[in-house]
C-alpha cells in the first residue's frame, strides 16, 4: 500500500509543473451538454472554502481552528492546530488540460470555482446535465473525516471541528440547494457511542449518508472485525443512513513496489473497493445489521460479478474455516453482498452486460467532479455511450432511481420525465 498523504505531498508524482513556475491553464468554457437523461451522481467532491469553519467553532478554539493562509511562495495551505496541511486543492483539476493534472492546485484561483463555491457548483452541474449530487470531503478533512481527528491530540478541538464541518455542509453547502445536493456527513471516529449519537442527530436533520473509512485499521483505529464499530453501524441501520466507503478513505492506495511508476497506483486505485467488500462481508457487520446499506464509492463495477463468483466458490471451503457458520447467516456471502452493498460506475463500458448478476437495483452512476477521473463536462455523453442502448427501465434505474431510493432523495416527477425540467 502507498500512503495518500505521501502521494499528495509529492508534487512531482505526475509530470505537471509544480512550484512557483507551475502552469495553470483554463480551457474554454464548455457548452451546455445535451440532456438525454435525468442523472444523480453519487460521488463528487468538495474543496472546502476558506470560510468553512468561520463562526462555527467555539471561541476558545478560534486560533487553532482550520484556516487558510498564504505562504511566501504564493501557495495557499490549511493550518490546523499549528499543523500545515499543504494540499489545498487535492486534484481539483476539471476544466484544465490533462497535461497539468496532478495533486495540486495550490491556490483557490488555480481551480475551477465550482470546486469550492456551491453556487458555481450548481452552475457546473447544470452545464454537465447532473440533477443531483452527493459530495465527499476533500484533503483537509480526509475522505472519511479522519484528518480533522487524527492531526490534533486535542479531542475537544477535533470534535468541534467535525461538528463545524457537518454544520457547514448541512446548512450552507447542502442547505443552499437541498433539492440538488444530497447531504453526506463525516463521522466521529474516536468514540463509537458518541459517533452513533451524531448519526442519529444528523438523520433527524435530514442527512442519510455518512462517509466512513474502508479500512480504519490503516488509520490506527480498531479493525472492522473487532466489534468496536457496532454502535455506529447499528445507528446507520436504524436511521437508513448509507455508509459510503470511498476508495482512499483508509489513507492508502494499492500498489506493487516502491519503484513502480505512478501509472501502477493510478490503475490499481479502484482495487481497494474489492479489499473493502471482502473485509466488510466477513466482518459480520452486514449479518448483525441486515438493514445496513454500504456503498462502495468510486470503485467501479467491473469486478463485482467476478467477486460474487469467487464468494460462491468459497462456499466449498466454509466448513474448513467456520467463519460463516459462526455468523449464523442464512444467506450466502454473495447474497449478502447483493443485499447490503451498492456499487458506483464511473466509466465501466464493458460491465453493464453483467447487471443482472450484480443486481439492477445495486448499480449507481457518478461523475467524480472535480477530480481527474471526472467525466465533467461530458457525463451525459459518457452515459449515453455506455447504457444508451439498454432497456429504458434499466436506464432509469441506473441514472437516478437507484440513487434516489438509496439516499432517500426524491426527484420531482417533472424532472423524472424531462431532464430539461430543472
Amino acid at each position: 500500500m502507498k500512503s495518500l498523504d505521501d502521494l499528495s505531498s509529492d508534487l512531482s508524482f505526475t509530470k505537471a509543473k509544480v512550484g512557483t513556475d507551475r502552469q495553470v491553464t483554463f480551457l474554454p468554457e464548455p457548452a451546455r451538454a445535451e440532456r438525454r437523461y435525468t442523472v444523480i451522481s453519487v460521488d463528487d467532491h468538495i474543496v472546502e472554502p476558506p470560510h468553512t469553519f468561520e463562526g462555527r467553532m467555539p471561541a476558545r478554539f478560534a486560533d487553532r481552528a482550520p484556516k487558510v493562509v498564504e505562504r511566501e511562495d504564493g501557495a495557499e495551505v490549511w493550518v490546523y492546530d499549528g499543523n500545515e496541511l499543504p494540499n489545498v486543492g487535492f486534484n481539483a483539476v476539471v476544466g484544465r488540460p490533462v497535461s497539468e493534472y496532478g495533486f495540486e492546485p495550490a491556490r483557490f484561483d488555480e481551480m475551477r470555482r465550482g470546486a469550492w463555491d456551491i453556487h458555481a457548483r450548481i452552475a457546473d452541474m447544470d452545464l454537465n446535465g447532473v440533477y443531483a449530487s452527493l459530495n465527499f470531503p476533500s484533503f483537509l478533512p480526509g475522505f472519511a473525516g479522519q484528518r480533522l481527528q487524527l492531526v490534533t491530540e486535542d479531542r475537544e478541538l477535533a470534535l468541534a471541528s467535525v461538528r463545524a464541518w457537518n454544520d457547514w455542509h448541512l446548512e450552507e453547502w447542502t442547505g443552499s440547494y437541498p433539492d440538488r445536493i444530497i447531504p453526506c456527513q463525516i463521522p466521529w471516529l474516536l468514540d463509537p457511542e458518541l459517533g452513533a449519537e451524531m448519526i442519529r442527530e444528523n438523520a433527524a436533520r435530514g442527512c442519510h449518508a455518512v462517509t466512513f473509512s474502508e479500512n480504519p485499521a490503516n488509520l490506527g483505529l480498531p479493525t472492522m472485525h473487532s466489534g468496536h464499530w457496532d454502535p455506529i453501524m447499528a445507528a446507520c441501520a436504524e436511521t437508513g443512513t448509507v455508509v459510503n466507503l470511498h476508495i482512499g478513505s483508509s489513507g492508502a492506495s494499492p500498489t506493487t513496489t516502491d519503484d513502480a511508476p505512478p501509472d501502477v497506483t493510478g490503475v490499481l486505485f479502484f482495487a481497494y473497493a474489492i479489499y473493502a467488500a471482502v473485509d466488510w462481508i466477513y466482518s459480520g457487520l452486514p449479518s448483525r445489521f441486515p438493514d445496513l446499506k454500504i456503498c462502495l464509492s468510486e470503485g467501479g463495477i467491473g469486478w463485482v460479478a467476478g467477486l460474487m463468483d469467487r464468494l460462491d466458490h468459497m462456499l466449498s471451503y466454509h466448513e474448513m474455516y467456520g467463519t460463516w457458520a459462526d455468523l449464523g447467516e442464512e444467506l450466502s456471502p454473495s447474497e449478502v453482498f447483493r443485499r447490503n452493498f451498492w456499487f458506483c460506475a464511473v466509466e465501466d463500458q464493458s460491465s453493464f452486460v453483467q447487471a443482472e448478476r450484480i443486481g439492477v437495483e445495486n448499480i449507481l452512476l457518478e461523475a467524480d467532479y472535480p477530480h481527474c477521473d471526472s467525466t465533467w463536462p461530458r457525463t451525459q455523453q459518457v452515459i449515453h455511450e455506455e447504457i444508451g442502448d439498454l432497456d429504458p427501465e434499466l436506464i432509469r434505474r441506473f441514472t437516478w432511481q437507484n440513487a434516489s431510493e438509496l439516499y432517500q432523495h426524491p426527484v420531482p416527477e417533472a424532472v423524472q420525465a424531462d431532464p430539461d425540467a430543472y
